[in-house]
């Protein structure tokens, strides 16, 4: 033990002599050489060369630079070549996975557990369409948030698109089949037969409010809702006036309370007529959807208005009366209160439920876990000692959770780092985009600011080149998110595009060699005169400062002393 101990504490000496010290010993060299120059007969070396030069013709420069042109052409192409095929740069790779050992680094981006990964990943490709559009869990008031953000800019915050897959949403949870059988419609005035009636007479949409879903103009559904509360207590009138009429959280949750006391009596009564049919069992499925609708929407109201707590218990109760009804996502929702109240240990416990393999992930979920895991080393991480004496496994456990997070969506960091402004999210989002990027930065960006040194080591991790390059542990990225991305979003929003691949130095440095000799292969093959000239003046100016060091030298050490060393 003593002797490992002691062969460790020589290692680390060699490795910081050469990290720290590496221009004492290029300088020493230096004086080494000069020292001994008489003995090695460098002037007459010098002298030779410099006659051998003199007696080279311009034929010999150009084909000398004309060489040099080609074989950095010829790196240049197999670098570009490397760069496509692997997304890295040979050269670059090379000194990272050889070189940086020896000199004490240590490679961040090697991950461990590989036959792990591969097998989760495999798992984990999921055969779902590409650019599957998402309701978006946290999606905010039009009236109290939306509409105030237009009367403040004058800008719409919200696309076409978006808003005709938010109709299309409210159609699907708030209507069925049957509604058309309703025993007065406010639109004619006119009485079904007895056996067309609805049993479920007061369900909670009214044929005003199936064609208040439809209409475009913001109005026209507010009008019509109001028509539709003078019939009956409508509880999805009640929804949309709350969403599209309130100007404020509290009134908007006023008319939300009065929406589940109509909504609850609904159910109840649907409930017990479910079983006799399936158009009762279908008005059951649209009362539920109300339901839970009103419910969440509820607890997202007492969430902005700071009854945080209050908020939580709604959506666990919400989350325990509906267990199966996972496509509103109220785990989202919870994860962010929990966050808010700095529960760790609770957001841990859902995280555990929700961030399975069979089930879709988001950037919630992703990012979340790769918080938690960088609150346990955040405040005392430092990439410059983790360099010297590597990841433990605590921090190994944070980068991977952070890789993961990064290649599942890309485009967070830059929202979380604030290196892009961020803009009110849409009301629908692209898993894995842009719009999901900015839904997630907008509600948690307060949360990683508030874990001291997440966000440093966030940054960090931005360092490591190409993280979506380094195996999928998701399926493969979508190619089609720009596009969707534009639909969802305004038109003044820079859309984040997949993040490209910046070419590295080495294929910079190498075409612009191939480009500088080439250029001087054909100045000297034109103005072989002028260029000779050129060179002269540029080589005398080059050594100039060397000259005067020398000279110095010798000025300041003893003749005698300085006639003794060059004697060795």
């Amino acid at each position: 033990m003593a002797e490992a101990g002691f062969l460790e504490q020589l290692k680390s000496c060699m490795v910081w002599s050469w990290t720290y010290l590496w221009t004492v010993w290029f300088f020493f060299m230096l004086f080494l050489v000069y020292i001994l120059r008489v003995p090695l007969k460098i002037n007459d070396n010098l002298s030779t060369v410099s006659m051998f030069l003199n007696t080279l013709t311009p034929k010999f420069y150009v084909a000398l630079t004309g060489t040099s042109s080609l074989i950095s052409g010829l790196i240049l192409i197999f670098e570009w070549w490397y760069f496509r095929k692997y997304g890295t740069s040979f050269i670059e790779q090379v000194s990272v996975s050889h070189l940086r050992p020896l000199l004490g680094g240590v490679d961040n981006s090697t991950p461990s557990n590989s036959n792990t990964s591969n097998g989760d990943a495999d798992s984990s490709r999921q055969s779902v369409s590409e650019c599957k559009v998402w309701r978006n869990p946290l999606n905010l008031f039009r009236g109290a948030e939306y509409n105030r953000y237009t009367w403040v800019t004058g800008r719409e915050p919200l696309t076409y698109y978006d808003m005709n897959l938010s109709a299309q949403d409210h159609q699907t949870f708030f209507t069925c089949d049957t509604d058309h059988m309703r025993p007065s419609d406010a639109k004619n005035n006119r009485v079904l037969p007895s056996f067309q009636v609805c049993p479920a007479a007061e369900s909670p949409l009214s044929p005003v409010m199936q064609k208040a879903w439809r209409e475009r103009n913001p109005q026209a559904r507010i009008s019509a809702a109001h028509e539709a509360l003078e019939l009956n207590e409508c509880a999805t009138a009640f929804i949309l006036l709350a969403e599209e009429e309130a100007t404020t959280i509290v009134e908007a949750e006023k008319l939300f309370k009065q929406a589940l006391k109509a909504g609850e009596g609904c159910y109840r009564r649907s409930q017990q007529l479910q079983h006799h049919g399936a158009q009762y069992e279908a008005q059951h499925r649209r009362d539920t959807n109300v339901l839970v609708y009103i419910k969440r929407r509820l607890a997202m109201c007492a969430r902005k208005l700071g009854r945080t707590r209050e908020a939580v218990k709604m959506m666990r109760d919400l989350m325990k009366e509906f267990p199966l009804l996972s496509m509103f996502n109220i785990h989202e929702n919870l994860l962010e209160a929990l966050l808010e109240l700095q529960a760790y240990a609770d957001v841990q416990a859902v995280l555990a439920k929700y961030d399975d393999i069979s089930l879709p992930k988001s950037a919630t979920i992703c990012y979340t876990a790769a918080l938690l895991k960088a609150r346990a080393v955040s405040d005392k991480f430092s990439p410059e000692a983790a360099s010297r004496r590597g990841l433990s496994t605590a921090e190994m456990n944070a980068v991977e959770a952070i890789h993961r997070a990064v290649e599942f969506n890309p485009h967070v960091p830059k929202y979380l780092l604030e290196m892009k402004s961020l803009i009110l999210p849409p009301e629908h989002i692209l898993k894995r985009g842009d719009s999901e990027a900015i839904a997630y930065a907008f509600f948690h960006l307060q949360h990683w600011k508030r874990v001291e040194g997440a966000l440093n080591l966030l940054h960090s991790f931005r360092m490591i080149p190409y993280p979506l390059e380094k195996g999928h542990l998701f399926y493969p990225y979508p190619i089609c998110t720009e596009t969707a991305d534009r639909e969802l979003l305004p038109s003044f929003h820079e859309v984040s595009v997949y993040p490209k691949k910046e070419l590295p130095f080495f294929i910079l440095f190498t075409a612009g060699l191939c480009s500088f000799t080439a250029m001087l292969a054909l100045l000297t093959h034109q103005f072989p005169e002028l260029m000779g000239v050129f060179a002269k003046a540029f080589l005398s100016t080059l050594f100039a400062p060397l000259n005067f060091v020398m000279e110095k030298v010798e000025s300041i050490l003893p003749s005698s002393l300085w006639h003794q060393l060059t004697r060795i």
